[in-house]
C-alpha cells in the first residue's frame, strides 16, 4: 500500500517520484510480481516517515512505466484501476500493507444520459465563468465530450477533470453506487461554482 496526499480515481494515470527507502522496497517487490499496489488518501499526517492516518477506501494502481533517475530516485507512471476497500491494516514491513477487497459499484437507481449531461454542463459552466473573468477563450463542450463506458466510470472521468481537492475527490471515490456518485459530484461542482463566484466577487471588490 502507498498512502498519498491525493485521491486517485479509476481511469486516471498516476505519476510518482519514489525516493524513500521503504517505497523503493515496495517498488522492487511490485516489479518482481504483478506490478500492482494499492493507494489510499492520507486523512492526517504525511506519507514521508510514516505515522499518518489513512483512509479505508482506495484504488489499485498498476505500474505502466518505470525509470531510474539516479541517487536512489525512481519515476513511475501508474494506471489507476479498480476501487478497493481496506479490511485490515497490517504491520508495516517495511512499507504499509493491508488486506483489501475489490469494491465494484453497488446497485442503485439508474443514472441517465440526461443526468450525466447535466452534471457535465455544470462543470463546463464553471470553466466558462472562469474563462470569461480572465478574458481568455472559453472551453467548448468537446472538452467533456461523449465519455465512454458505463455511468459510474464516466462520473469518475468527470470528477478527474474537475479542479477539486483531495477531500472532494475522496467523496466521489467513496460513493457506493453511480447514483450516489452523481449526487456527490453535483454537490461538489455546485460548491466549486460558489467558491469561484466568491473569489471573483472578492477580486472585483479589491480593484
Amino acid at each position: 500500500m502507498f498512502p498519498l496526499e491525493t485521491a486517485p480515481l479509476p481511469g486516471e494515470e498516476l505519476p510518482l517520484r519514489i525516493f524513500e527507502p521503504r517505497y523503493r522496497d515496495l517498488l522492487t517487490d511490485c516489479l518482481a510480481a504483478d506490478r500492482r499496489f494499492g493507494v489510499v488518501l492520507i486523512a492526517a499526517g504525511r506519507e514521508v516517515g510514516g505515522g499518518e492516518r489513512r483512509c479505508d477506501v482506495g484504488v489499485t494502481v498498476r505500474i505502466a512505466r518505470h525509470r531510474k533517475l539516479g541517487f536512489g530516485q525512481h519515476a513511475v507512471l501508474g494506471e489507476v484501476r479498480q476501487r478497493i476497500r481496506v479490511l485490515d491494516w497490517l504491520p508495516d514491513a517495511p512499507y504499509p500493507r493491508a488486506q483489501v477487497q475489490s469494491w465494484p459499484d453497488e446497485p442503485g437507481e439508474r443514472v441517465s444520459d440526461a443526468e450525466l449531461t447535466d452534471v457535465a454542463d455544470r462543470l463546463l459552466a464553471v470553466y466558462r465563468r472562469l474563462a470569461a473573468a480572465r478574458g481568455v477563450r472559453a472551453p467548448t463542450a468537446s472538452i467533456f465530450g461523449e465519455l465512454p463506458g458505463p455511468p459510474g466510470e464516466r462520473l469518475y472521468a468527470l470528477a478527474a477533470g474537475a479542479p477539486i481537492g483531495p477531500a472532494d475527490r475522496y467523496s466521489v471515490l467513496a460513493a457506493g453506487s453511480p447514483a450516489a456518485r452523481l449526487a456527490v459530484l453535483r454537490d461538489v461542482i455546485d460548491g466549486l461554482a460558489d467558491r469561484v463566484e466568491f473569489e471573483l466577487n472578492r477580486a472585483r471588490g479589491q480593484e
